[in-house]
């Protein structure tokens, strides 16, 4: 898997490219779906782009830290490589925010333990 830390700018730029939607967007994932056929590999997720400003904004504006908003972004990005989608329904919705939530939850943790 790839990530890359973007401004609006690109975002507007893929955004347009590959949803063929006219402005910025938070958080893109590109699914390669190429098999690895090295012993316990399994498979290339695929490519995850973050809005950086955007996670800032977001941060100012719930009182986070910006860092947790990107750990965010990247967690719904990857969800989506794995099939994920809020877009669907709504039931799909809750069931991709509840994952995420436990995701970012132990990711906490795990940084909590480490200090």
């Amino acid at each position: 898997m790839s990530i890359l830390l973007a401004g609006d700018g690109k975002m507007l730029q893929l955004n347009r490219a590959y949803r063929g939607m006219k402005k910025t967007t938070d958080v893109l994932s590109f699914e390669a779906g190429i098999p690895v056929k090295l012993k316990g590999a399994g498979r290339v997720l695929g490519d995850v782009a973050v809005n950086v400003p955007m996670a800032e904004s977001r941060a100012r504006r719930n009182g986070t830290g910006v860092y947790d908003e990107i750990y965010r972004l990247l967690i719904h990005g990857i969800l989506h490589l794995y099939g994920y989608d809020h877009e669907a329904s709504a039931w799909r919705a809750r069931k991709m925010r509840k994952k995420e939530e436990e995701i970012f939850i132990a990711l906490k943790e795990m940084d909590t333990e480490r200090k």
